[in-house]
């Protein structure tokens, strides 16, 4: 459900509409950083389940052993993150960022600050990492989120219903950057 809260002479809450914003390449840069040590991580876990599949001690010695297949299943998997990080990164880094107007609707690249309950929370819409926590408390959202999807389109003072396991949750834009 969504409510668009109109010409409103006063926000719903004391949540402050503008507040001093880290800087967007920055936070872009600071995501950039996680998603390159998680991708150098994750290299390094394949490479070593890759090591352990195809070593000699891995190989059968009777019918019911299955540590070398246990090993190239673990590589497959490990190779499938390397390459979810890499197009991630890839996506992060070609991420084209702008200024919103007062009017604009939310899309990649917006950082926003939201009322939930009374609390501001500031969100950075982003292609992936989507959970990473950023410096200011700032945390990333990704279109493929509850909370990410929700959000994009939405202008300020629109009001957001999510239905999350807990039960609905309502947060309203009090601000687009």
């Amino acid at each position: 459900m969504l409510r668009h809260m109109g010409d409103r002479a006063t926000p719903p809450t004391s949540v402050p509409r503008a507040s001093a914003s880290p800087d967007k390449a920055a936070l872009k840069a600071e995501l950039i950083a996680q998603l390159a040590a998680a991708l150098d991580s994750a290299q390094r876990a394949h490479a070593a389940a890759l090591e352990g599949a195809t070593h000699t001690e891995a190989r059968a010695e009777n019918a019911k052993d299955t540590r070398g297949l246990e090993q190239s299943y673990l590589a497959r998997g490990q190779a499938q993150r390397v390459a979810e990080l890499e197009a991630g990164l890839a996506a992060v880094t070609a991420l084209a960022l702008r200024r919103f107007a007062p009017g604009d609707p939310i899309a990649h690249g917006a950082l926003v600050t939201v009322d939930d309950d009374g609390e501001p929370r500031r969100l950075f819409v982003a292609p992936h990492g989507g959970g990473s926590a950023l410096t200011g408390g700032v945390q990333v959202v990704t279109p493929g989120s509850p909370l990410g999807r929700a959000l994009l389109g939405k202008r300020i003072d629109d009001e957001v219903e999510l239905r999350l396991p807990g039960g609905p949750r309502t947060v309203i834009v009090v601000g687009v950057a």
